[in-house]
């Protein structure tokens, strides 16, 4: 039996196995080619997120012994200059004589130093108590009064050279008060847009302090999604959970950040707030610049949930590092405490400060502010909320740039080895 051979030539072979295999190449060569565009995008989101969206607010209050020209905005990216006021008879917004000059100059004097920061004029506040909420209310009940409440806060706004404004109003208290405060904010944020199309300078910002917990007043009287739909952000004011006026016989975590005992937390009004259909990227959260000081009932015996014998109200967080006492940390509740002798307070410290700051930055807050920096000591908890977030942003950044240099790597050997295959 004979067989015939057939031939096929080499070139044409070689020819069939560089097309194959060229295919394959410019594949894989998309592929990284994306990868390392993703990566790349990955990084450049992280750097933009954490200088355009996140907000590291503080509070300066006017009755405050901290001058304008004293603070050091390197700390912040939002400064609040508080307190404007409402006037009960017109429903408008005014500035004390006594605050004019500062007000007016305030963004000016922030900007000198560094011009990145924003400000925002904040209406209200708490230290009005019940009178000051029930103008709040009684404004927000009629179209007419919201509407000079409105007009005359982007009037003040302009003319006093502010960013944005923040409503203070502590709190809605009732079902049609939770219904007005959606119809106020709903149709403040129609008038900024309506200024900034007639004005040609951006939109005013508009954000609101609001309660940080049940414990505090009944959040059910927030109407979450006007919230959502109106407000830029809300500073949730997670703070004075527990203090010692309320509780003047035991020691107390005044601000904890958890609370395994089932009761208030930060994290707590966080997740209430996401229930009322709040995102959480419109929600920053609070760190209070004091604590609050008990007698203790046995100067041995000086944990937190401790015996004491009286409750002696706040302290600025300046006046306690000044006592001398000995500080101690406590994980579970995220709360300093110290004590000297039978005096005891429970503040927040640089190391609870840091430890709230990551909660906010892995939780996807929007951010942290701050009540009120006056009572800072030397800046040092605002450089702890700070350092801690740069920290963050730094090892988030460094895990993307070194997974796009292993893919680059990657790539360029692919690219070697294509160029000596042909």
């Amino acid at each position: 039996m004979c067989f015939s051979a057939i031939y096929i030539p080499t070139s044409r072979i070689r020819n069939n196995l560089y097309r194959s295999t060229s295919t394959e190449k410019m594949a894989y060569s998309k592929n990284h080619s994306l990868l390392l565009i993703s990566t790349l995008l990955v990084i450049l989101q992280l750097q933009f997120s954490s200088t355009n969206a996140a907000i590291k607010g503080g509070y300066w209050y006017s009755d405050s012994d901290l001058a304008v020209s004293e603070i050091d905005p390197s700390y912040f990216t939002h400064l609040f200059c508080a307190f404007a006021d409402l006037d009960s008879n017109t429903s408008q917004v005014t500035i004390s004589s006594t605050k004019v000059a500062s007000f007016s100059t305030f963004t000016e004097t922030i900007q000198a130093k560094s011009n990145s920061v924003k400000t925002l004029l904040s209406i209200g506040g708490g230290g009005g108590g019940p009178a000051l909420s029930q103008k709040f209310a009684d404004m927000a009940s009629q179209a007419s009064s919201r509407k000079s409440f409105i007009d005359s806060s982007i009037r003040v706004a302009r003319n006093n050279n502010f960013h944005g404004l923040d409503l203070d109003w502590q709190f809605p208290s009732s079902d049609a008060e939770m219904t007005n405060f959606g119809l106020l904010i709903t149709e403040w944020r129609a008038a900024v847009a309506a200024e900034s199309r007639s004005s040609g300078k951006p939109v005013l910002l508009l954000s609101a302090a609001v309660g940080g917990s049940d414990q505090i007043t009944p959040l059910k009287y927030y109407p979450g999604q006007d919230v959502a739909n109106n407000l830029d952000w809300v500073n949730v004011m997670t703070y004075d959970l527990f203090i010692s006026d309320s509780y003047p016989n035991e020691t107390q975590p005044p601000a904890p950040l958890k609370n395994p005992t089932g009761l208030f937390s930060a994290d707590e009004g966080i997740n209430k707030w996401v229930g009322l259909g709040v995102p959480k990227n419109k929600l920053a959260l609070g760190l209070p610049y004091y604590g609050y000081k008990w007698r203790l009932a046995d100067p041995n015996n000086r944990r937190i949930y401790s015996k004491a014998t009286q409750g002696l109200g706040a302290v600025k967080y300046k006046d306690i590092k000044n006592t001398g006492g000995q500080i101690v940390y406590n994980s579970t509740y995220t709360q300093n405490y110290c004590f000297i002798g039978t005096d005891w307070y429970g503040y927040d410290d640089t190391q609870s400060i840091a430890n709230k700051v990551i909660y906010a930055k892995q939780n996807g807050l929007f951010g942290y502010f701050a009540w009120h920096i006056e009572q800072d000591s030397n800046w040092a908890l605002s450089e702890a909320g700070q350092l801690i977030g740069s920290i963050l942003l730094i090892k988030h950044s460094f895990v993307a740039l070194i997974f796009y240099l292993l893919s680059l790597t990657n790539y360029l050997s692919f690219r070697i080895l294509c160029g000596s295959t042909r």
